[in-house]
């Protein structure tokens, strides 16, 4: 199982967000580039990255940092925030981004999703963000009526590499994934998911591993890494093949 450090961009800046809240961050670096390399030398093998201001405003604001981000290091970047249309996706993956994310493009444009995964087949993540176990999208400041395992079950298995399902409860938090929306989500789909949301110890990795047969290929961490409370070697190196 992967463990993904996480790097949430705003105006430029590495923060991380409480549970979505765009106006609760806390800044953990001016240098998101420098930030990465301490994630690569440590191990990690692959970066999640959100844009949080595209995620909000619908297009990317933070290009240049994720230029640099990807000129800094050597590993898979996921990146997700504000990619809702076609050229969009194509400019990130000609930056140089292994894997571009559809969260609320996904939900509200079926067709935009279809076209993404038929032109670029295996570089297509879907970010499933959930409150209460409904789809949150427009940057987490929109719940729709849709359930997450509801929506996942829409997907093609065939032609998406990956979902992400965040609890948006548990996001930022401290507190702990969401274990068991997880399996659920996991147990609905043939697609491998990604844990987000809430991961804080190395116990909250070691019982991600114990569920990882159910379809869990791995675990975004962000403001654990940035406070101490998790070290991203040790995680490594439990969760090593």
């Amino acid at each position: 199982m992967l463990v993904i450090p996480a790097i949430d961009l705003k105006n430029g800046k590495c923060v991380r967000l409480s549970q979505g809240d765009m106006h609760r961050e806390t800044v953990y670096s001016l240098d998101p580039a420098e930030t990465a390399r301490q994630w690569r030398a440590l191990g990690a093998r692959r970066l999640h990255i959100v844009d949080l201001d595209g995620a909000v405003g619908g297009k990317p604001h933070n290009r240049e940092a994720i230029r640099r981000i990807r000129s800094a290091v050597d590993m898979h970047i996921e990146l997700g925030g504000g990619i809702r249309d076609l050229d969009t996706v194509k400019a990130c993956l000609d930056d140089g981004i292994d894997s571009v994310i559809l969260g609320t493009a996904a939900i509200k444009d079926p067709v935009l999703r279809a076209a993404a995964c038929e032109r670029y087949p295996g570089r297509i993540i879907i970010g499933i963000d959930a409150r209460d176990g409904m789809v949150s999208v427009q940057g987490w400041t929109e719940t729709t009526a849709t359930s997450a395992v509801d929506f996942a079950r829409e997907l093609d298995p065939a032609a998406v590499a990956a979902i992400i399902f965040t609890d948006i409860s548990r996001d930022g938090m401290l507190t702990g994934p969401n274990i068991e929306s997880t399996v659920a989500l996991a147990r609905s789909v043939s697609i491998p998911v990604i844990a987000s949301g809430g991961i804080s110890s190395l116990g909250d990795i070691r019982r991600l591993m114990e569920v990882a047969s159910c379809g869990i290929m791995g675990a975004i961490t962000g403001r654990a890494l940035y406070t101490g409370d998790l070290d991203l070697a040790e995680c490594i190196a439990i969760t090593a093949p």
